[in-house]
């Protein structure tokens, strides 16, 4: 597994679940969906992510 492939994952993830816990437990958990949101924004203007660096940290390769 790649640090690419992880890094979709987890974000799809992390929306789908907070998107969920909007709708059916509180509309705050929309604010995590957007904090997601802006994270992959800006990590397409800057080329760097948090989570991917911790990805890194825990061993994944990126992608050849």
């Amino acid at each position: 597994m790649t640090v690419n492939r992880s890094l979709h994952i987890i974000a799809g993830t992390f929306i789908m679940l907070s998107v969920a816990l909007g709708y059916t437990i509180n509309p705050w958990f929309f604010a995590f969906t957007f904090f997601v949101g802006a994270n992959l924004f800006q990590s397409g203007f800057t080329n760097w992510c948090l989570m991917a660096d911790i990805l890194r940290k825990f061993g994944l390769k990126d992608t050849p």
